[in-house]
């Protein structure tokens, strides 16, 4: 009897745990359907807003353009104020810089006739909306024929308008209008400061519109220009200046055209090294002036050349050197007169100008430079030394022959 019981017992606890089991696995149905059902929303305690659903409120519409513009948003987000400035230039500048490509005519032997071959390259930029191209001398060189490749790849030729050898400075116009063209905004190199930003845009080794980041390393620079003669007052920098670069706009940080990338300055012949840029204040006082008349008028002695600089450097002569001087002209009649030959056939040294004004001129270079602070129609008193004797000859400027 009591057996029997135990038996009864046993069966009624197994019935019950079954009951409760099959309770639990009901509830677990209904949970998963619950959450199957619902929306989907993710919590991250390490995320802005913690505690706040991750995607939109039920019932919102994001279309393409607003996630773009969340996406964008987010990535900004990311970037630091430099970095967003930066950025920004750049975007402002896109329409503005070009690549050029110098051409040559080389007779071909096989067809006996002039094909176009490529001898060099170089950057330029937009100065203004008549479609004029600023660049370098050097770039277009000899060049026969200039093609120029603007940011939307198309390819325009264009034909120079005049150029300027001793700034290295030479400007060209496009043979079309293109309306997509931006002129570059013109800045001052009068206020630069060492260690401020600069942004260079050029195309180095034919990657165009590459963009380098530095600071103005040095200000007021002389360097010996494409023309042998000195450019004066350039800014360097450290920002990656590799061939290609030659014409490209060096830029502030307000995206102001502050400098013209020029040339590199590198241990045995490196591509790479330190950067010089002609500043834009000489630009602006150069560009005008070949757009307007198709060369740099400037001040000058008048019918007066000069023995180049080497040479007298090498006869140990200290000043300008007086080559030959036209007969015609009023420097001849003031007495002036250059190089001649004595009875034996020896090519002797006359004048020699060691002055100009208050100021010292050890060679014609100085008097270029010096020249370049006065205006045609002014007056100077020049210094002049013959056979270790010194006199004074005053004479009217005249426009460059």
């Amino acid at each position: 009897m009591k057996t029997e019981t135990n038996r009864t017992v046993l069966l009624a606890v197994i019935a019950l745990s079954l009951a409760l089991f099959a309770c639990a696995d009901s509830g677990k149905d209904n949970a998963a359907a619950t959450r199957a059902s619902a929306p989907v929303t993710e919590v991250r305690s390490d995320a802005p807003g913690a505690g706040q659903p991750a995607g939109p409120p039920p019932g919102s519409v994001t279309g393409p353009g607003q996630a773009e513009q969340a996406n964008q948003a987010s990535g900004n987000a990311r970037l630091t104020e430099d970095e967003k400035n930066t950025i920004e230039v750049v975007r402002k500048t896109r329409n503005s810089v070009v690549y050029i490509t110098n051409l040559q005519y080389v007779r071909d032997f096989f067809y006996s006739s002039d094909q176009p071959v490529p001898r060099g390259s170089g950057s330029g930029f937009v100065w203004d909306d008549q479609g004029h191209i600023v660049t370098n001398f050097h770039v277009i060189d000899e060049g026969a024929k200039f093609m120029v490749s603007l940011p939307n790849q198309k390819q325009v030729e264009a034909t120079l308008v005049g150029l300027d050898r001793a700034k290295d400075i030479a400007v060209l116009k496009l043979g079309q209008q293109v309306v997509d063209l931006g002129p570059v905004t013109i800045g001052t190199s009068r206020d630069l400061q060492v260690g401020q930003k600069v942004i260079a845009i050029g195309n180095p080794f034919g990657f165009d519109h590459t963009v380098t980041k530095g600071i103005v390393s040095a200000l007021g620079r002389s360097m010996l220009g494409a023309g042998d003669l000195t450019i004066r007052d350039m800014i360097q920098t450290d920002a990656s200046i590799n061939p290609g670069n030659s014409g490209g706009p060096l830029l502030n940080s307000s995206g102001e055209l502050i400098g013209m990338s020029t040339m590199i300055a590198s241990p045995s012949g490196a591509s790479s090294g330190v950067g010089f840029a002609i500043p834009v204040d000489t630009i602006r006082k150069i560009v005008p002036q070949i757009i307007q008349f198709g060369k740099v008028i400037r001040p000058d002695i008048g019918g007066v050349t000069f023995v180049r600089d080497e040479v007298a450097q090498r006869a140990g002569i200290e000043g300008a050197v007086i080559l030959e001087v036209v007969r015609s002209s009023k420097a001849y009649d003031l007495g002036l007169r250059g190089l001649y030959r004595d009875n034996y056939g020896r090519l002797l040294i006359r004048d020699v100008v060691t002055g100009i004004d208050v100021m010292k001129v050890k060679s014609h270079d100085d008097l270029f430079t010096a020249l370049d602070g006065y205006k045609i129609g002014d007056t100077v008193t020049l210094t002049i030394v013959r056979e270790d004797k010194t006199r004074k000859v005053t004479i009217q400027l005249v426009e460059t022959d």
